[in-house]
């Protein structure tokens, strides 16, 4: 209306996401469509979206998804690619001409392996690829690997998130978990690797709030070797699935436990009645305490065997999840659910710092191929 004033929502950024549990590959229009409905909550800022299961014929590979300023960046990346990996093949990321979209990058993507000898550099898999897709962010001007992934993907850009998925013709692609975002930046630039899913390896967070213990996190962080080079708060959080889950081998749910941690005065609480659970979490906060998330947040983690959804310790931005059938749901508002599933099982409201978790019932096998004998070994 002529001469009203518009405020920002700030619980404003808008998640979704969607998950079948037996692993039935779905195309991308349902996810785009969930994430139209969330228009309002993005700013025309960033979208983005990550999908599981998109590269079945490649599914042995890592996708490296990258996003280049300039052919002068790619060619100093290809270099540093052939020193690291073998490469199966390599094309441009498909899109669509859109007027919503604005000029971009260079939009690659390959299909990698390490080679043979990366046990030489005393890393495992996962951490040697790591290793050099932070070698590449950071120490190449105008290139940035923004999915890393084995039979996954990220894709986002800077605009609306409906706009987003048309322009990468999601609809073109199937898999078994969609996520979606769209951005309303506030205390971070709006760019092309700004907008989220942030990933690495098959880790892909979407989140809505904001981390103010973002500086205390990428210190504790940059001890274990990752280097935080995105520009926005989000990245940390990417990073800290990474390391507490894959590294560290941590359950899912301490893990979300030491990210979103109960107050202090919750714990006590629990010690003094003779809650076991007191001793666990004060554990917790003592070994993590760098790790905890402070801040108003609600998170979608997207990976290779599941997607799960958290928000903080007292719940300052809004979180729903459904369930019909073999499928899980979870979006900022459940009117971006019912678009896509008018009729559902259940609905309820996550309670704070509680996780939302699913699962695929075939897991997907992870690890470098040494992790896998041994795996085998012990059952």
């Amino acid at each position: 209306m002529e001469g009203q004033i518009h405020r920002r929502n700030i619980s404003g950024c808008g998640l979704a996401g969607m998950m079948s549990e037996d692993g039935r590959l779905m195309g991308g229009e349902a996810i785009i469509r969930s994430m139209e409905v969330l228009h309002d909550r993005s700013n025309g800022l960033g979208g983005g979206f990550a999908a599981y299961g998109i590269y079945p014929h490649k599914a042995d590979y890592y996708a490296l998804h990258i996003m280049y300023d300039d052919v002068k960046a790619k060619e100093e990346t290809d270099v540093l690619l052939d020193e690291r990996f073998e490469i199966d093949s390599e094309e441009i990321i498909p899109t669509k001409k859109s007027e919503a979209i604005p000029k971009g990058p260079l939009l690659w993507r390959y299909f990698v392996k390490p080679k043979v000898d990366f046990e030489d550099c005393g890393l495992c898999e996962e951490d040697y690829v790591i290793e050099a897709v932070m070698t590449v962010n950071s120490m190449v001007s105008g290139a940035f690997i923004f999915s890393s992934g084995k039979n996954m993907g990220a894709f986002k850009a800077v605009g609306y998130p409906e706009d987003v998925g048309k322009f990468y013709r999601l609809d073109e692609y199937e898999g078994y978990t969609w996520i979606g975002h769209g951005r309303f930046p506030t205390n971070t630039p709006g760019w092309w690797g700004g907008a989220h899913p942030f990933t690495i390896l098959d880790w892909a967070i979407v989140h809505n709030g904001e981390i103010s213990s973002y500086g205390i996190n990428k210190r504790y962080l940059e001890m274990f070797g990752y280097k935080c080079t995105m520009l926005t708060d989000t990245e940390v959080v990417a990073y800290m699935f990474d390391l507490m889950l894959r590294r560290h081998n941590l359950p899912l749910e301490v893990a979300c436990k030491a990210l979103a941690a109960p107050f202090w005065t919750d714990i006590d609480r629990m010690k003094a009645k003779g809650n076991a659970k007191g001793d666990i979490y004060e554990a917790l906060r003592m070994v993590y305490g760098g790790a905890l998330l402070n801040g108003p947040f609600a998170i979608i983690l997207g990976h290779t065997n599941g997607m799960v959804g958290l928000s903080d310790r007292v719940k300052l931005r809004p979180l729903t999840a459904a369930r019909k059938d073999d499928m899980l749901y979870i979006a900022s508002e459940e009117a971006a659910i019912r678009e896509i599933s008018p009729e559902l099982d259940i609905v309820w409201n996550p309670k704070a710092g509680e996780p939302v978790v699913g699962e695929l019932k075939n897991p997907v096998k992870k690890g470098s191929n040494k992790a896998r004998e041994l795996e085998e070994t012990v059952a």
